[in-house]
């Protein structure tokens, strides 16, 4: 999590299948919606092209760049446009499957969740909002 949601951490995980990558998101420390709103905590999800979840004042993930792109498509047909996190009193957990990308594709790239959910419509990045976590996509090998 970012310094002003230092509370968020996770895991995303990334399985290569034979329809294509499967993607499981298992998220705590959220912010929390509240209960009586139309408006509870859905967070937009993406890869982007950036190999640091690191930055400037301004922009505390800054060096992760821009949504991961390599087709040139519009937002929200970028290879990493993610299907947005739905909170549930402070958790988050997804799994999907996408055909967009290989798992070798996104190795070494950053998974950023973003305060806002994505609105699939703005250009380029969904007016998803500010990065409030980041992870490093890392090739971890098995020894079984």
């Amino acid at each position: 999590g970012s310094a002003e949601y230092p509370s968020i951490i996770g895991t995303v995980t990334f399985y290569e299948s034979r329809y294509g990558v499967l993607i499981m998101a298992d998220i705590g420390g959220l912010p929390k919606g509240d209960p009586n709103s139309c408006q509870d905590s859905i967070f937009a999800f993406h890869i982007h092209e950036g190999g640091s979840c690191t930055g400037n004042a301004e922009d505390l993930f800054a060096d992760t760049g821009m949504h991961w792109n390599p087709t040139g498509c519009p937002h929200p047909y970028h290879a990493g446009d993610l299907p947005p996190l739905f909170g549930n009193n402070g958790y988050a957990f997804s799994v999907f499957l996408s055909n967009r990308f290989s798992l070798r594709d996104v190795i070494g790239k950053t998974v950023v969740l973003h305060r806002n959910p994505d609105d699939f419509h703005t250009q380029p990045s969904g007016n998803s909002g500010q990065k409030i976590a980041c992870g490093v996509i890392r090739s971890v090998q098995s020894d079984s």
